[in-house]
């Protein structure tokens, strides 16, 4: 799925996802229906505000509370979108976040998917940083705690 849904320069590589399945299955969701995979969302607790491009090599363990909950990936399967999937997956993360206390979500993303963020709470900073993939991203924000 992940080849349908991000251009081979931005999808992480399968060593990437043992990794984050491996130490971070706390925050790796995956949608499905009857044992089929819709969608997923996945990504680090990170300590600062935006994300950096050494998290789609390198990650660790969570901590318990605190931090930012970042999203590194967020797709949704071909066949499955139009059916709020990734609307409900955001929620759900969300949800872990709060009860995590962390102090927001962050994530990047490309100018066309700034809208739906927007429209979820999420606050526009501006142009990333980030070089990932070679294309420009935006970071976004939503706090959770003050």
């Amino acid at each position: 799925m992940k080849k349908e849904c991000f251009p081979l320069e931005e999808a992480a590589t399968e060593a990437a996802f043992a990794q984050r399945i491996r130490l971070i299955p706390d925050t790796f969701i995956v949608a499905e229906n009857a044992g089929e995979i819709w969608g997923y969302i996945n990504g680090p607790v990170i300590a600062r505000p935006y994300i950096t491009d050494d998290l789609f090599e390198e990650i660790k363990a969570n901590p318990k509370k605190g931090g930012y909950q970042s999203v590194l990936g967020l797709a949704v399967s071909r066949e499955a979108r139009g059916q709020g999937i990734a609307k409900r997956l955001m929620e759900n993360w969300e949800k872990l976040a709060e009860e995590n206390e962390r102090d927001g979500i962050t994530l990047t993303c490309k100018a066309d998917l700034a809208a739906f963020y927007e429209k979820l709470g999420f606050s526009n900073h501006g142009r990333s940083a980030s070089q990932h993939g070679g294309v420009v991203w935006y970071d976004l924000i939503k706090r959770i705690r003050a």
